[in-house]
């Protein structure tokens, strides 16, 4: 369950980046993140905003209409997400892993990386490549260091 207010939460889209994810079925994306611990945070005309810890993710439903966007339309063959992927913090990612692993499709398990960050990866029912990982102070655990 989602520890900030849905004020917080939603405050995010006004200070931060946004992504907008064109999916064929808002079911399949509403189920699946919330079986994974996101919280519901905007419902309605065909448009799906989830939240977990500070991140937000907003789901377009676009019924087909991908094909006929002008932009979107010229790689409608092309698996979701290719050359994207969304890194998600989250608090306690040992014990997020542990929760979601049997509900999802786990592309690489968690574990310490070189840069001494632990995370795992997985697929959504969309094709989307998704790192959960722990929280990082960027400011400090990496500009500053490198200065």
């Amino acid at each position: 369950m989602n520890t900030k207010t849905l004020k917080e939460i939603v405050n995010t889209l006004e200070n931060g980046t946004t992504l907008e994810l064109h999916v064929p079925n808002l079911d399949i994306v509403r189920k699946f993140y919330s079986k994974i611990g996101f919280e519901i945070v905007y419902d309605k005309e065909n448009y799906l905003v989830v939240a977990k810890d500070t991140a937000l993710l907003c789901f377009w439903g676009e019924n087909g209409m991908a094909a006929k966007h002008p932009y979107f339309g010229k790689w409608e063959k092309t698996k979701r997400g290719v050359g994207i992927e969304i890194a998600i913090p989250v608090k306690d990612v040992e014990k997020y892993y542990e929760q979601i692993k049997s509900h999802v499709k786990v592309v690489e398990e968690l574990k310490i990386k070189p840069w001494k960050i632990k995370d795992f990866r997985i697929e959504d029912p969309n094709g989307y490549y998704v790192r959960f990982t722990e929280p990082i102070n960027w400011k400090e655990e990496v500009i500053e260091k490198t200065k």
